[in-house]
């Protein structure tokens, strides 16, 4: 994947960046060696039947991660340094979903070096699973 390399001076409101990525098993385990989160509506597939849903539910932070990764790979990409993420989780997630990320910049501050990205994730339906917004700091 090429990292994006966009300065404060390139970026301009309305600019939009997005990707695919694939929600697997294999995500699902890195993300419970990484976070320690053994809960059984991501473990356990019985248990999240018996929740209601269709098969084990992904992790929330696991789908804000995704972010981190429009930030600092495509939008602004390798001139970001993060300065906080708000998430705010719409619907569940589940392993094989394809998730498409985008960001479009709502307001470029050139006092404070720092641009503010609204952050929209969907589903393979066009679901909006996840919402946020970034704000990063980057060279000039």
């Amino acid at each position: 994947m090429e990292v994006k390399s966009y300065t404060l001076d390139q970026m301009t409101p309305g600019l939009t960046e997005s990707f695919t990525v694939t929600v697997s098993e294999e995500k699902m385990a890195q993300f419970c060696a990484l976070s320690g989160d053994v809960s059984p509506i991501h473990m356990d597939e019985t248990y999240a039947a018996g929740r209601g849903y269709p098969g084990r539910v992904c992790y929330g932070m696991l789908v804000a991660a995704f972010f981190s990764t429009l930030a600092g790979v495509y939008l602004p990409g390798e001139h970001c340094l993060l300065h906080s993420v708000e998430s705010k989780f719409a619907k569940p997630v589940f392993i094989g979903d394809v998730l498409t990320v985008t960001g479009v910049v709502e307001e470029v501050n050139e006092v404070f070096g720092e641009v503010t990205i609204k952050g929209t994730i969907t589903n393979q339906n066009g679901k909006k699973v996840c919402r946020g917004v970034i704000k990063a700091g980057l060279a000039k």
